[in-house]
């Protein structure tokens, strides 16, 4: 169930989403409240679950991580106990960099991140068609990143 935000919770919130480690007197100074108050709002979005983490976002062009692909995967069986084994194999492949099952002509789609072409056959070859009940793949290669951006911002 959604939380009821005010608009002070989305200022802090579109605030902690463009820099999470400002200063927490900054952060109050900038939605024009107390540090207690805003410390406290934190408090409780995050154990409500609207804030799941913090984290540093890395650049994965810096790290040589500039290859994408996403593939199309189709399983040979959808039944629920296929379905889990695939999600939970999927999720221990650390170049999937995200995983949507999709309602339509196929049943999951893929985005991996890799090094280079070279990289990314070997991921599939060994990797993805290996999972549970894989039966097909379509790739498709990445030219080049118009919007790549994870935010997601409260208007």
């Amino acid at each position: 169930m959604p939380l009821e935000l005010d608009d002070t919770d989305r200022r802090i919130l579109n605030e902690l989403i463009a820099n999470a480690r400002i200063p927490i007197s900054e952060l109050a100074r900038r939605v024009s409240l107390s540090k207690t108050p805003v410390a406290a709002r934190i408090r409780q979005m995050e154990e409500a679950g609207l804030i799941t983490g913090y984290r540093a976002l890395l650049s994965p062009i810096k790290l040589g991580m500039s290859h994408v692909t996403y593939v199309e995967v189709r399983l040979d069986d959808t039944r629920e106990k296929a379905l889990r084994a695939f999600n939970e194999a999927v999720r221990a492949v650390p170049e999937v960099e995200e995983c949507y099952m999709i309602a339509g002509g196929f049943d999951y789609l893929i985005k991996i991140r890799s090094r280079d072409i070279f990289e990314y056959r070997r991921i599939m070859g060994e990797v993805i068609s290996a999972l549970p009940h894989v039966n097909a793949t379509s790739s498709y290669v990445a030219m080049e990143a118009i919007v790549e951006n994870a935010q997601v911002s409260l208007g």
